[in-house]
């Protein structure tokens, strides 16, 4: 890193950012293992929000002066000072068109991001149950902070999506229903017992609160707001998630043309199951019923768990370098009240919190491996836990900034998205059932792609389209192709559908982000020729840090 006693580079400006940003939102220091953030949750009022953009504003000024002094050219700097730009200029979009108010999602919002928080506090001593109370009592001022920025959304005329309310009102009845946060409070020491208990208590009854004013006041007002955003939004988001201005009809023709080709391969693979199946769905079906299960939820998470270490084995050396902070990754149990999709939360910046996946089991006991096997071949290994913690290992090489608080969605989903292509290149999914749920996954990608654009753009159903060629995509249409075109069941689909509504532009990432990934590594192989290395080159890729996706491009190439 640069001198520390010098004028300050584009690394130093970031991680200076990182600095303040910590100070502003705990959740991130907790989910950076930074001491000291344990205790605390952010403000999410409009006072909050207005830090935040404060604090972008003059970490902009920062960088322009930092890009004009000597050493600010270094490739290393450069890198940094993109991404810094691109993420705030980004960010303040987002802020000035008034977003922040109206942020309800299935699971990206502020009531999710605290809930989360919790699952990642450390609670190895009684000094960390201690701050869990702490962090517990602070709920109802956090709550309170996030209903006041709903409330001014509304009187701007800045309005939640209905479905997102209806689905956030249904995980707030499990959460205060289950008494979630006092069933993790009950894991505490027996001297802080009372303690936990009764902040427990005081947590869950601002989540009825927040309940009971989301369902009699928030709900009846946006009442017939239209889900779709819109083509001005989702051009904002787009660039939230992607990094880049996309051609957004490009993108939507893309999709379509992944679509069919991915249609074909499907019922090539169909067959190999069911010789007289008329779609690879009906395969699918009959895998349902007659295909490999894993019974139990802790058996689920042991299998999962076992599969994770068993790639680590088989591709670092080979196909990989890992260091052994890098090998280490934990199959978990997700909490109830979530969304049903899989997710990965990154290691803390010590390592002392490793790398974890998480399973909503959405009440199930009875898993599906054709399901399972891909999944985590993205949640977990080589998908984001290769990458995300590769960034954390490598951090002193780049900036805290990189590493973790700049990271961009699709280049992260890109990468998943890959490394579930990759292990299919490298023979691990012969197994037809194994390798149709694959395919089955990269299908689910490339319809995101497709309803995601087309559901908020109001953008016409093509005529090669085997679905209501001609018509304008509706949520309720979309529903019907997603469901039609998924070996994933009827509530997994209706989920996805509210996530995607909920997160717009957040979606089209895989299929983009993977698009990219393999666009580098094509320009790098070409480049090289017989002397391309995948090994170097992976490791590399996975060190380069966060960026946009047409950086990534550009930056693959050039490994």
């Amino acid at each position: 890193m640069p001198n520390t006693t010098a004028a300050p580079l584009p690394r130093q400006v970031a991680d200076a950012y990182v600095e303040a940003l910590v100070a502003l939102d705990p959740l991130l220091g907790t989910e950076l293992g930074v001491a000291g953030s344990a205790p605390r949750l952010p403000d999410f009022s409009p006072d909050g929000h207005e830090a935040l953009a404060a604090l972008a504003r003059d970490t902009l000024k920062q960088l322009d002066e930092a890009e004009a002094r000597p050493g600010a050219g270094d490739e290393a700097e450069r890198r940094c000072a993109r991404l810094l730009r691109e993420r705030l200029t980004a960010r303040l979009a987002l802020h000035e068109a008034g977003e922040p108010l109206c942020r309800v999602s299935n699971m990206h919002s502020p009531l999710h991001a605290m809930v989360d928080g919790f699952t990642i506090m450390p609670v190895d001593t009684d000094e960390d149950w201690a701050a869990v109370a702490a962090r517990l009592r602070a709920v109802p001022a956090a709550l309170e902070g996030y209903r006041a920025s709903l409330a001014q959304g509304l009187a701007r005329g800045l309005r939640g999506g209905p479905r997102q309310v209806a689905t956030v009102l249904g995980q707030l009845d499990e959460w205060t229903g289950t008494r979630w946060l006092g069933t993790f409070a009950a894991g505490g020491p027996e001297p802080l017992r009372q303690e936990l208990d009764q902040a427990a208590a005081t947590a869950t009854d601002a989540l009825a609160e927040l309940r009971s004013w989301l369902g009699g006041t928030y709900a009846p007002a946006v009442e017939g707001t239209p889900d779709p955003v819109g083509r001005e939004r989702y051009a904002l988001w787009s660039r939230q998630w992607n990094g880049a201005d996309l051609d957004l009809d490009e993108a939507y023709a893309y999709g379509w043309a992944e679509f069919h080709r991915l249609l074909d391969e499907m019922r090539q693979e169909a067959r190999r199951i069911l010789p007289d199946a008329r779609t690879p769905w009906e395969a699918l079906a009959h895998l349902d019923v007659h295909g490999t299960y894993v019974e139990g939820v802790e058996e689920t998470r042991v299998w999962l768990q076992r599969l994770m270490d068993e790639t680590i084995e088989a591709l670092d050396g080979t196909h990989f370098d890992l260091a052994e902070r890098v090998k280490r990754v934990e199959s978990c149990i997700a909490p109830p009240g979530g969304a049903a999709a899989p997710y990965y939360i990154q290691p803390s910046e010590d390592f002392s919190r490793p790398g974890r996946t998480w399973l909503p089991t959405m009440g199930e006991t009875r898993f599906r491996v054709y399901d399972l096997v891909t999944t985590w071949y993205h949640e977990g290994v080589p998908g984001h836990h290769l990458q995300l913690a590769q960034w954390v290992h490598v951090a002193d090489r780049l900036s805290r900034y990189q590493a973790g608080p700049g990271m961009i969605g699709a280049n992260v989903e890109g990468w998943a998205l890959y490394a579930e292509r990759l292990m299919d290149e490298l023979g691990f999914l012969t197994d037809p059932e194994r390798r149709l749920g694959y395919l089955d996954a990269q299908m689910m990608r490339a319809l995101r792609v497709i309803v995601d654009i087309g559901m908020h753009l109001g953008l016409e159903i093509p005529a090669h389209s085997p679905f209501h060629p001609g018509e304008r995509w509706t949520p309720a249409l979309a529903q019907e192709f997603f469901g039609l075109h998924s070996g994933q069941p009827g509530p997994y689909v209706e989920s996805e559908l509210v996530r995607y509504l909920g997160m717009p532009g957040q979606a089209i990432g895989y299929k983009l982000g993977e698009r990219a990934w393999l666009a580098g590594r094509d320009a790098a192989r070409k480049a090289h020729g017989a002397a391309f290395d995948a090994k170097r080159w992976h490791m590399a890729a996975l060190s380069l840090g966060s960026m946009g996706l047409d950086d990534l491009v550009t930056e693959l190439s050039a490994l």
